[in-house]
């Protein structure tokens, strides 16, 4: 069997040490199809951007292995290899490391991917193809500490002397160009950062003669600090466009084939559960980073779960700050957006971390940095620039869950007398008490909307709930999705004092028009969580841990009306 490349960012590691590969080849078809000088492709981390952008790099490279290509797709493409395979001069850099505290740390972090670039080229100062004054030139990029303004014509400056070295064009590939931006802009130095890296780009991407190609990588598309100002041949591709779509993230095929190869297929419905939902243009796509790790996890131990994995990549904080700092308008909106609606917003696809300061255009910029780096995304194809956005799956719903569903929990506390009337409605198995409580909790507390988007995002919404909510009395042990009989219950709780222990199923009942009709189909959805329960035997552990007095309730919701049946287990 094929091993999981978890990590490996490296083409040409992936093929010779026999990692399974998702063909991503025909991406260098299109590019060199489109004609395009300078591509930046835009989409958020964890999307395989790297992975690409190195495998660009293997196959346009001089003296690059033809055979590391050997029945891919770009392979059937005679033509297209014979001219641009192993033909060119590369510069491939990264700037996902320029991450200083201040812009001289920066810099010196620059010096330093610059430095490493240069070695690997060092062979041009012992070469007779170039003279004495171009070696001359050449020889202070290979400082370690480079001035500023050393650093900016180091591109241009390479381009040029790899072109007169080889006697062919260059080709530039810029990994995470936004990166170095973004730390600035949450250190304080971001004025100075944009200015350097607009230098940089303006002479290795619009006054380079010796350019053939170049592909940048990103999160954002930065364009009003003008870092681009002047490419006439510059095209962006970003989450919205159609073209090259497909070339980022797995497309539903590409993650059932990889759960068939490793013998995972019955697993397919959760893996779409909880990592698909993301549209690039109109094509459906999953996160690498989750399905690799997801994958891997399973192969190892079958009964593993699953688990969150971009989320965990790096920091969440702009969502934080977002439901902290955020209006009155955006908190109603989030909250709509945590119940499972979607909301129709204007985006703009130019935006920096800075415009979120720009208090003129608040909501059009927050909208817009939560869709362009992945927490939200489209439930169908756009019109202009109105998007319809929904939290793409099961994994980022919980980066919001765990920040908004505290704010409810602090509503429920001030409601103080009937958060405890709710307690004791628990604590005798009181459904109709319990009912009343939960209904008036919902209809004045949680703002919920008349239109849905997706009923699992609902169903965890109301399981959040409830669980934060009988989470407030620090008299019980409450507990979720944990093991039990033959099944994992949605939420138990245990009164060690009293020796009383309470098992909640929980079920969303389909919309229905008719208030009679929706009525039956609460009680219907609450009859199936008790039998649920039942089936599985879901209160062995309480029964294990000591509890006399055991109530199961199957609890159902819809909008703002909850549906509870309890009993006392005999």
């Amino acid at each position: 069997m094929k091993k999981l490349p978890v990590g490996v960012e490296f083409f040409t590691r992936v093929i010779e040490n026999n990692y399974y590969y998702v063909d991503k080849t025909g991406l260098i078809r299109d590019l060199l199809n489109s004609g395009t000088t300078v591509t930046l492709f835009t989409r958020p981390r964890r999307f395989g951007k790297s992975l690409n952008m190195d495998m660009l790099k293997t196959f346009f490279q001089i003296d690059t292995d033809i055979s590391l290509f050997d029945g891919l797709e770009i392979s059937k493409e005679k033509e297209l290899c014979g001219k641009y395979q192993g033909k060119f001069p590369v510069i491939s850099i990264s700037l996902k490391d320029i991450i200083g505290k201040t812009y001289d740390d920066a810099l010196k972090g620059m010096s330093a991917v610059i430095n490493r670039l240069m070695r690997k080229h060092q062979y041009l100062l012992y070469d007779n193809k170039l003279s004495e004054v171009d070696k001359s030139i050449l020889k202070p990029f290979f400082e370690w500490d480079l001035p500023e303004h050393v650093q900016s014509e180091s591109l241009v400056i390479l381009s040029e002397m790899l072109y007169k070295y080889y006697g062919r064009k260059i080709i530039i590939i810029i990994d995470e160009y936004d990166v170095p931006l973004d730390k600035a802009y949450q250190k304080g130095y971001y004025d100075d950062m944009v200015s350097f890296i607009r230098l940089l780009f303006s002479k290795a991407l619009k006054t380079n003669d010796y350019l053939e190609l170049a592909v940048l990588t990103g999160c954002l598309r930065v364009s009003r600090e003008s870092i681009f100002t002047g490419l006439n041949n510059f095209e962006v591709r970003t989450v919205s466009d159609n073209k090259f779509s497909e070339y980022f993230g797995f497309t539903n095929k590409e993650v059932g084939d990889m759960l068939e190869y490793y013998g995972l297929s019955d697993k397919y419905s959760l893996f779409k559960k909880w990592y698909n939902g993301y549209r690039f243009g109109s094509t459906e796509v999953y996160c690498p980073w989750d399905i690799i790790n997801q994958c891997k996890s399973l192969y190892d131990d079958k009964n593993a779960a699953m688990k969150p994995y971009w989320i965990n990549s790096s920091g969440n904080s702009i969502v934080k700050n977002i439901i902290k700092n955020g209006s009155g308008r955006t908190k109603s909106q989030l909250e709509a957006l945590v119940h499972g609606d979607s909301i129709k917003q204007e985006i703009i696809q130019e935006l920096t971390y800075p415009d979120l300061n720009d208090t003129s255009n608040e909501m059009v910029n927050l909208w817009s940095i939560l869709y362009t780096t992945g927490y939200l995304t489209d439930a169908c194809a756009p019109l202009g620039d109105i998007h319809t956005l929904i939290i793409p799956n099961l994994e980022v719903y919980k980066i919001y869950e765990k920040q908004i569903l505290p704010l409810y929990k602090e509503k429920v506390v001030k409601s103080s007398t009937q958060w405890e009337q709710f307690c004791m409605a628990v604590a005798e198995g009181n459904a109709l008490k319990m009912e009343e409580l939960i209904n008036w909790f919902l209809f004045s507390q949680v703002s919920i909307r008349d239109t849905y988007y997706r009923k699992d995002i609902k169903e965890n919404f109301y399981h959040g709930f409830l669980l934060q909510t009988l989470s407030i009395n620090d008299l019980w042990y409450v507990r979720s999705n944990i093991e039990s009989g033959t099944g994992y219950p949605d939420i138990l709780v245990e009164d060690e004092k009293a020796k009383k222990g309470w098992v909640f199923e929980l079920k969303y009942a389909e919309d229905k028009e008719k208030s009679g009709e929706q009525d039956k189909k609460l009680v219907q959805a609450c009859n199936e969580a008790i039998q649920q329960i039942k089936d599985n035997d879901y209160t062995a552990i309480l029964k294990k841990d000591g509890m006399e007095t055991i109530y199961i309730s199957g609890v159902a919701f819809c909008r703002k009306k909850c549906k509870i049946i309890c009993e006392q287990e005999k």
